[in-house]
């Protein structure tokens, strides 16, 4: 099991980049825009450089909902390899056999 801070910030990030989409989008809508001057463009850079790291989407990371485990993730089932072997050996993931022998 991961940290709880680890997990805790982790779902902070997340929801300051759900907060942060829309501003962020238009900024960087206008400092990519090659039609507007260039001092338009490096005033939106500036503002967009104003704005929280953590409103990045880089800076969210993928973490399994079961264990909160940062690697080996698989993003279709949201869950750790090693989660998914459990939960699979227990038949709780529908479609999955688990073999042993």
């Amino acid at each position: 099991m991961a940290k709880k801070s680890s997990i805790e910030k982790n779902k902070r990030r997340e929801r300051l980049v759900k907060q942060y989409a829309g501003k962020r989008a238009r900024l960087k809508a206008v400092a990519n825009d090659q039609s507007r001057s260039p001092e338009e463009q490096f005033e939106a850079r500036l503002k967009l450089a104003e704005l929280p790291r953590n409103s990045n989407p880089t800076r969210v990371r993928n973490r399994c909902e079961v264990t909160g485990r940062p690697r080996a993730f698989y993003r279709k089932l949201k869950m750790s390899r090693i989660a998914l072997r459990e939960l699979g050996s227990q038949g709780l993931v529908p479609g999955l056999v688990k073999s042993s022998w």
